[in-house]
């Protein structure tokens, strides 16, 4: 009789009790954590599916370095991978994704703002659903000034006034270590002297010799020079900038947004003090502000692609957006959000989001980015420590660019 029962047992099991599938994911350790709740109650709420976070470095190139690691073995852990928004053409061209509209719909971007709409296609398809929309932010303290800089001029006449009232110790702080970071601030700098990175049709030549691109290099190094930037500039990355921001020692600091919550926390002496706005541009010219969103890509080798497409449609649901811009103050990538009167109530800077998206420029889409990224990194981080000139960096620096992008054509021909 037992031995019946346990037969009947296995047989129908199947009928009433459906199979849970593990779908994983692997996140840089801040979103590991910000998530870690929502995946908890995710998790407990349905059967179905089994979320597992893998959580992985702090640092952007370290994380990418785990997931190429895992994908070159061949049979990778991961279903899904939260990627920074530079690496999508490179991933594609490895042919380490599977394109999203097959599972999320030809429209799946519609619901978007413009600005968080751009990064997440290449070559024709989609490749990643954003979890945020980051861009870069002018703070400034509004405890002492009227108003905020109009323009680059602004902002160093300002400096230097409060400086040399001794109101202030430094002007500006922003991210000058040879990292990702110099690069997005160069983007913005760049864009707001009227240049570009990389200018026409795909693949695009380098523009680094023009005209604005040196102004543009040749005003950060004048902000050190001229001791509106302090020397130590260029070993600060967003937390040393913010870091010094906060302790009251800079007028100015260019960050993301997670600054602001950080600097409103319980406790902060320029809580109720400071301002943002827009990253600054030269006069005449428009403002730009990099574009630094996070998505989720569904990697080849995952073996439940559908479960897969399920967990983006939750992670980049309103519900999950407005609770992790609540929670950790990550910019929400939906339009109906930024109308939340809540949200907005809640958190003012909410509508100067929405603008900053609306100025979103992105870094060149290329599988060279990394590459190209750290040409420019490199030969910025000397130009600020040595006697070199702007048009020894900046011709140098278009050469290199240029010998990359031809050897790169000439490998694929």
């Amino acid at each position: 009789m037992a031995l019946i029962l346990a037969f009947w047992i296995i047989c129908a099991s199947p009928a009433w009790a459906a199979e849970t599938v593990d779908v994983s994911i692997l996140m840089p350790a801040p979103f590991a954590v910000a998530t870690e709740e929502l995946v908890a109650d995710y998790n407990n709420r349905q059967s179905h599916i089994r979320l597992k976070v893998e959580r992985g470095p702090l640092n952007t190139e370290a994380i990418s370095d785990l997931a190429i690691s895992s994908l070159l073995l061949g049979d990778t852990p991961y279903d899904l991978l939260l990627m920074d928004v530079t690496w999508t053409p490179k991933y594609v061209a490895a042919n380490w994704l599977l394109p999203l509209e097959p599972l999320l719909g030809e429209k799946a971007l519609d619901p978007l703002l413009p600005g968080a709409q751009i990064g997440n296609t290449f070559g024709g398809h989609l490749w990643r659903m954003p979890l945020l929309a980051n861009t870069g932010l002018l703070f400034y303290r509004k405890d002492l000034l009227e108003q905020p800089p109009r323009d680059t001029k602004d902002l160093v006449q300002q400096s230097r006034r409060l400086q040399q009232q001794g109101r202030i110790r430094w002007g500006y702080v922003w991210q000058g270590r040879q990292y990702e970071g110099l690069s997005c601030v160069f983007l913005e700098v760049l864009h707001g002297f009227g240049g570009g990175w990389i200018q026409g049709a795909e693949p695009g030549i380098p523009a680094l010799d023009d005209p604005a691109a040196k102004q543009a290099a040749s005003w950060l190094k004048g902000l050190i020079i001229d001791g509106i930037s302090p020397r130590a500039v260029v070993n600060m990355s967003e937390s040393e900038t913010l870091q010094s921001f906060a302790a009251g020692d800079a007028l100015f600091m260019r960050n993301w947004p997670y600054a602001s919550a950080e600097l409103e926390k319980p406790g902060s002496r320029l809580a109720g003090k400071v301002g943002v706005t827009l990253p600054v541009a030269a006069p005449g010219h428009q403002a730009a502000a990099t574009q630094g969103s996070w998505g989720l890509s569904l990697l080849k080798g995952s073996k439940h692609p559908e479960e897969a497409a399920e967990v983006i449609r939750w992670l980049t649901s309103a519900d999950v957006q407005k609770t992790l811009f609540l929670s950790n103050g990550y910019p929400p990538t939906l339009s109906e959000l930024y109308e939340d009167e809540t949200l907005i109530s809640a958190q003012p800077l909410l509508p100067l989001l929405h603008e900053a998206l609306d100025h979103a420029v992105l870094r060149p889409e290329t599988p060279l980015y990394a590459q190209l990224s750290d040409l420019l990194q490199r030969r910025l981080s000397n130009l600020f420590t040595t006697n070199e000139t702007v048009d020894e960096a900046m011709t140098g620096l278009q050469q290199q660019s240029k010998l990359l992008m031809q050897a790169a054509a000439g490998n694929e021909d």
